[in-house]
């Protein structure tokens, strides 16, 4: 099984793979450096790192873009009342707005509207312009979880979502990016979940996406150069807190855990800001 992270290690960071009890360190400060140079194997005599208590940085903490896809599920479309959409809706996130799989998710004093929302993210490993099928597949170097956490009364300011997706510190990604290969291709079905204090709030299956990750990295490469490093958040399912009756925000005080099966987990206390 392939399982690669960027691990906090000593006031620095080291890309690592995960073999056994151990990760294995690669050589390289980040996993965005490590698919740069081509995703060469460790030296023989690289350093290992315990698994135990391992402080998992953002997967990619400062990649060169992070772009994001809306309304991706059926059933999240439904929800928030939108017709399906013959497109992608994207907008960007920052590497600034990048968490770890386990940090602590700050809930800004300036919102009462946090919310959560699982994605499958796609990594890219080569460098790649106006992909072809076959081009967008072989660019594809794994996958990832994150919680798009949105503020929301910010991002329904305005018809433009971004003002409320792109909070400093808000957003986790990790804790391993998983090859293809372990999870049934570029296409994968893999079960979806999001539980807040224990409670299942988000249940879906990645194979209900209206527009998958080989159509997004297709789609989106023709707009702009995708990069080794670069994440695509392929969209959340139903079940956000925004789209309930009552509506459902995050406080301060609980536990968010978004997980992919054959992925893992963010595991996230939301804490009020200081």
């Amino acid at each position: 099984m392939t399982k690669l992270a960027t691990l906090r290690i000593d006031g620095t960071t080291r890309a690592v793979r995960l073999d056994g009890d151990t990760h294995v360190d690669l050589g390289y400060a980040d996993l965005g450096a490590y698919l740069a140079a081509g995703s060469p194997e460790p030296a023989a005599d690289a350093a290992r790192y315990p698994v135990e208590g391992a402080d998992f940085a953002p997967v990619v903490p400062d990649p060169s873009k992070v772009l994001c896809v809306g309304h991706n599920y059926r059933n999240h479309i439904q929800e928030m009342g939108r017709e399906l959409p013959s497109y992608p809706t994207v907008f960007p996130k920052f590497a600034d707005t990048l968490l770890g799989a386990n940090d602590d998710i700050v809930k800004p004093a300036e919102t009462d509207a946090l919310d959560w929302e699982v994605e499958l993210v796609v990594v890219i490993g080569t460098q790649v312009r106006r992909a072809t099928e076959e081009q967008a597949v072989a660019a594809i170097a794994g996958f990832t979880v994150m919680n798009d956490v949105s503020v929301r009364d910010w991002q329904f300011r305005t018809i433009e979502w971004t003002q409320g997706k792109i909070w400093d510190s808000s957003t986790p990604v990790g804790p391993y990016v998983v090859t293809p290969d372990e999870v049934g291709g570029v296409r994968p079905s893999l079960q979806v979940t999001t539980t807040v204090d224990g409670r299942v709030m988000q249940q879906d299956d990645t194979a209900t996406l209206l527009f998958d990750p080989v159509f997004l990295v297709r789609y989106l490469s023709t707009i702009v150069t995708l990069r080794p490093g670069d994440l695509i958040a392929t969209g959340t399912p139903a079940g956000v807190g925004h789209a309930r009756d009552p509506k459902v925000y995050l406080v301060g005080g609980e536990t968010v855990v978004t997980e992919i099966a054959g992925l893992g987990a963010c595991t996230n206390r939301v804490v009020k800001d200081a």
